[in-house]
């Protein structure tokens, strides 16, 4: 399926600063990038770097003198995606994770694991198939978590969520990460450009191992599955942020758009028992 994915954001600049951008669709084996375009105005010093695994691109910006700049990222991206049988997306067992796999159950700083382990397995623990597992928790989320813009910030936490019920689709989603890794389940955090969202923003959901997989899922219901674009994964939103700044830097506008360029485009909704697992793997 083919998208055509855009971002534009604005800062000012105080002084000087450092701006690292992860905007650029991910280019994987079930995701190429065919074209894409990165604009800096004014032009300025920019560096591309690749995270440790080599899965997430990110630039660099530096700026060493006071103004407002603005940079858009165009990119046009054909995503492939699998419909996997819910039979075979069980647990698989932990002597068969590879140590990139293992790095996904532990906590981390937003998904403190540890500190809901009781809640997980009193509310999950006896569920057998872990697709069905992970569908619980999905459940649990949509039907108690409110989705409810400006109500958390970046500091915001999967324990102070679950406290609070309440959220943005960055805490749905550190809320099933840390649920499944309490439930000895590796799951990662997802974010991309995602098709019907509305607004339109950047968006964050998970994936969990299952069946030597990572499936997709989105506790927030708000986008079809194989409307993803794919920009990175990573242990929780403090290794994916799509800026960080640095300096005296302060944000004035983002806008975002994704669009579907293939005719035959049919969304795949939230999951349920009875629909197979989503995969980009």
């Amino acid at each position: 399926m083919k998208f055509r994915v855009s971002s534009t954001l604005e800062y000012t600049i105080r002084n000087e600063g450092t701006i690292l951008l992860n905007l650029h669709a991910s280019k994987t084996p079930s995701q190429t990038v065919y074209e894409e375009s990165f604009v800096v105005e004014p032009a300025g010093k920019s560096q591309e770097l690749w995270s440790a695994t080599g899965e997430n691109r990110f630039l660099r910006l530096d700026i060493s003198e006071s103004l407002n700049i603005k940079i858009s990222y165009s990119a046009t991206v054909d995503t492939r995606y699998q419909l996997l049988s819910a039979e075979l997306l069980d647990d698989t067992p932990l002597s068969l994770y590879t140590t990139y796999v293992l790095m996904y159950l532990n906590p981390s700083r937003y998904c403190q694991s540890d500190k809901l382990y009781r809640f997980a397995e009193n509310k999950f623990g006896k569920i057998k198939n872990g697709f069905e597992k992970v569908l619980a928790v999905c459940d649990w989320i949509y039907n108690n978590i409110q989705y409810l813009p400006g109500s958390t910030n970046a500091q915001t936490s999967a324990f102070d969520t679950i406290t609070e019920q309440a959220g943005v689709c960055r805490d749905f989603a550190h809320l099933g990460i840390a649920l499944c890794r309490a439930l000895t389940i590796p799951a990662r955090y997802f974010t991309g450009y995602a098709y019907q969202l509305k607004p339109a923003d950047f968006h964050a959901c998970f994936e969990a191992f299952l069946g030597g997989k990572w499936i997709i899922f989105d506790a927030t219901r708000l986008a079809p599955l194989n409307g993803l674009v794919k920009i990175a994964t990573s242990k929780d939103a403090a290794d994916a942020s799509f800026a960080g700044l640095f300096g005296e830097v302060s944000s004035q506008t983002v806008s975002v758009s994704c669009e579907v360029l293939d005719p035959g485009f049919l969304p795949v909704s939230y999951q349920s028992q009875d629909i197979n697992g989503v995969t980009f793997d």
